[in-house]
């Protein structure tokens, strides 16, 4: 079994008496899931080091990036209707396979789970939900079935899986995805190329702007 994604204090990218703001590791769950092997998560580390600290918005455990944990239930409350307002700007980095032939664009296409084979999501015009994600091409490298374009990504709406989905569908997987990419590509690469590299909100006490940012570690 591979070793536990590290997450120490040092990954509290920001903290005050009513919010933080977490990078979390790819791996590592955002929340526990079923089964009592799947209990070590982002939210259960937090919580160690900050006993009132409630997850505002998840990550894939594959994904990487940053979170936002509400201090208290009042917060949780106020930051949970900035979300809901889609008042809370997000972007990520991702690297996909191809070259996109667009600078820049957006991919409307409704998103619904796949019953038979969960969790992947799939696109379905008839049933899916709305799910919108603007794109921008920041660099293109590589030949053939080398070829591979570095890009930035704004969902949105935050449907589950929805910018793995929406760029397999224009043809475009992202780089090491075990659910949606080539299985060569989750091969070769030792994790998903996706990064919550940017969050931009509305201090939910104080009323000041706030906007973070993370490096992508690709």
């Amino acid at each position: 079994m591979a070793n536990p994604p590290s997450f120490s204090a040092t990954d509290i990218a920001y903290a005050d008496d009513f919010l933080l703001v977490v990078v979390k590791p790819a791996g590592l769950l955002s929340v526990p899931a079923r089964g009592e092997h799947r209990q070590d998560c982002l939210a259960h580390r937090v919580q160690a080091l900050y006993p009132d600290a409630l997850i505002v918005h998840r990550l894939d455990m594959a994904t990487s990036g940053l979170l936002l944990f509400a201090r208290g239930a009042e917060m949780l409350r106020r930051l949970s209707l900035a979300f809901e307002q889609r008042l809370v700007g997000k972007h990520y980095l991702a690297l996909v396979h191809g070259h996109l032939g667009d600078e820049a664009g957006e991919i409307d296409l409704p998103l619904r789970e796949d019953a038979d084979n969960r969790p992947r999501q799939i696109v379905d015009p008839q049933h899916g939900r709305r799910a919108l994600t603007r794109f921008r091409v920041l660099a293109r490298a590589g030949e053939g079935a080398e070829a591979l374009t570095r890009v930035a990504l704004q969902p949105v709406t935050g449907r589950s899986h929805q910018l793995r989905v929406h760029l397999l569908a224009i043809g475009h997987p992202i780089l090491g995805d075990p659910l949606y990419a080539p299985p060569a590509s989750a091969a070769r690469h030792r994790r998903l190329q996706l990064h919550a590299a940017g969050i931009a909100f509305m201090h939910p006490q104080t009323r000041t702007p706030m906007r973070f940012d993370s490096p992508p570690p690709f």
